[in-house]
C-alpha cells in the first residue's frame, strides 16, 4: 500500500493534462505540484522530462532517481514511467521504446506514458519508426475514441506518414474534445504545410496561440506560419515572425525560415552571429544529433560560410556514424556548392543521397529544405524540367505554392 501523500498520477491531475496539451501552464503547475507533494514520483520525473534541458546530467539523475524510489511506493505503473522517463531524458531512445512495448503491453492505452513516443522516431531507424507508429494505432483504438491524447497522436502520426487528409481530420475530433491539444494543433499545422493552406492556417495558428502565448510550442508553431506565409507569398509575415519570435536560442528555426527565403530569390529576415553558430558546432552538443548539426549547416549557408561548411562535411564525412558520413557529409558538401555557385556538383551529391535524407531526422516538412535546395540548383544549371518533375506533387496538390512556384524561376542574370 502506498504511504501519505504518495499518490497515483493520471491525466485527471491538471498539471499532467496541461503538460500532454503542451501548454504554458504544464510546468508551473507540475512545479507546485512537486512543491507541494515532493513524493509524487511520475509527477517530479514529468517535470523532469519538461525541464531537464536545462539541467546538468548529474542534477538530471539524481532528480529521477528519487523519483524512481518514491515512484515504486505507489504501484508498477508509476515505477515503469518514470523508468522510461530516465532512459529518454538521458537520451537513449532506442531503449526507451523498447521499454514502451512491454509498458503498453501491461497497461494499455496509457494516456500519460504516450507523452514519451517520440522516442520511436527518434531512434532515426525505419524499423523503430514504423513499429511505433502501428502501436499508436493499437493504443488508440484501445483506448477508445473520446481520448484526445490518443488522437491527437495518432493525427501527429498520420501527417509524418503524409496521410494528410486523415491527419487533418484526426486534429479537428481531437480539437473537438480539448480545443487546447497542442500534439493536435500542431498535426493540422503540417497537414495544412502539405495542403498549402496559406492565410487559412495562419489565422488559425494566431487564434490558437493567442489564448496561450506560453505555449511550449509558440516559437516553432509560428515557425509553421512563417512557411505558409511563404507559400502564399507573404515574405514579409514570414520575414517578421523570424525577427520578432526566433531568438539567438532559435538558430535551427531562423535559419530554415531564412534559407528557404534565400532560395525563393528574396531578403532573408535577420542573420544569426556567425560566431555563434561556430561556438554552437564546436561545442559537445554540435554534432550530437544529426539534424540539430543540419541545422546549423543551414545556418552557414545563409551567410555563405563556404569554407566552415566544407570543413563541416570533412568532419561528417570522418565521423564513425553512418547517419553523419553518408547522409550528413554529401548534403553539408551540396550545401557548400550551391554557396560557392557551383550548382552543378550540388545537384549531382542530393541526387545520389536520394531517399537517404529521411535519415538526416527531423519530419516531413524540416526535411523537404534539401528537396528545396535540389529544385533550386537544377533550374540554376538549367534542367527545368527535372525541377519542375520534382516539385509536381507540390505544385498540383498545394492550394497556395508561390514559394514553389520562386523556385522553379530562373534567377536574375546579376
Amino acid at each position: 500500500m502506498a504511504g501519505p501523500g504518495v499518490v497515483s498520477v493520471s491525466l485527471e491531475d491538471p498539471a499532467v493534462r496541461e503538460l500532454a496539451a503542451l501548454s504554458g501552464h504544464g510546468v508551473p503547475l507540475l512545479r507546485e505540484r512537486v512543491a507541494q507533494c515532493p513524493r509524487q514520483g511520475v509527477a517530479r520525473a514529468l517535470l523532469a522530462l519538461a525541464t531537464g534541458g536545462g539541467l546538468s546530467d548529474e542534477a538530471l539523475r539524481e532528480e529521477l532517481v528519487v523519483a524512481y524510489r518514491d515512484a515504486q511506493a505507489v504501484d508498477a505503473r508509476s515505477a515503469s514511467l518514470v523508468y522510461g522517463v530516465f532512459l529518454h531524458t538521458h537520451r537513449q531512445f532506442r531503449l526507451t521504446a523498447d521499454h514502451l512495448v512491454t509498458h503498453f503491453a501491461r497497461w494499455p492505452g496509457d494516456e500519460v506514458a504516450s507523452l514519451l513516443l517520440d522516442a520511436f522516431h527518434a531512434c532515426g531507424d525505419a524499423d523503430y519508426r514504423a513499429h511505433g507508429d502501428a502501436l499508436v494505432e493499437r493504443q488508440c483504438a484501445l483506448a477508445g475514441a473520446d481520448s484526445w491524447p490518443w488522437l491527437g497522436r495518432l493525427a501527429w502520426t498520420r501527417a509524418e506518414q503524409g496521410r494528410t487528409e486523415e491527419a487533418f481530420d484526426l486534429a479537428g475530433q481531437t480539437l473537438a474534445r480539448n480545443p487546447r491539444a497542442g500534439l493536435a494543433a500542431h498535426a493540422r499545422a503540417h497537414a495544412e504545410q502539405e495542403r498549402g493552406a496559406g492565410p487559412a492556417s495562419t489565422a488559425f495558428l494566431d487564434r490558437w496561440l493567442a489564448v496561450d502565448p506560453r505555449a511550449m510550442q509558440f516559437k516553432h508553431l509560428n515557425w509553421h506560419a512563417a512557411l505558409q506565409s511563404l507559400a502564399c507569398g507573404d515574405f514579409a509575415d514570414a520575414r517578421r515572425r523570424a525577427d520578432e519570435v526566433l531568438g539567438r536560442a532559435d538558430v535551427g528555426m531562423r535559419s530554415a525560415t531564412n534559407w528557404r527565403l534565400l532560395l525563393a530569390g528574396q531578403e532573408p529576415a535577420g542573420r544569426c552571429d556567425l560566431d555563434h553558430v561556430r561556438e554552437l558546432l564546436a561545442g559537445p552538443g554540435g554534432a550530437a544529433e544529426v539534424f540539430h548539426t543540419f541545422n546549423l549547416a543551414l545556418a552557414l549557408a545563409v551567410e555563405a560560410a563556404t569554407d566552415d561548411l566544407e570543413a563541416l562535411a570533412r568532419r561528417a564525412a570522418a565521423d564513425e556514424r553512418p547517419d553523419y558520413s553518408e547522409v550528413l557529409a554529401p548534403v553539408v558538401r551540396a550545401l557548400a556548392h550551391v554557396t560557392a555557385g557551383r550548382p552543378r556538383a550540388a545537384v549531382d551529391l542530393l541526387t545520389r543521397l536520394g531517399a537517404r535524407v529521411e535519415r538526416i531526422g527531423g519530419v516531413r516538412v524540416e526535411r523537404e529544405i534539401v528537396q528545396d535546395t535540389l529544385a533550386r540548383a537544377l533550374v540554376d544549371t538549367g534542367e527545368h524540367a527535372r525541377a519542375a518533375a520534382l516539385l509536381h506533387a507540390r505544385v498540383t496538390t498545394r492550394r497556395h505554392h508561390t514559394y514553389e512556384d520562386l523556385l522553379l524561376t530562373p534567377r536574375s542574370a546579376s
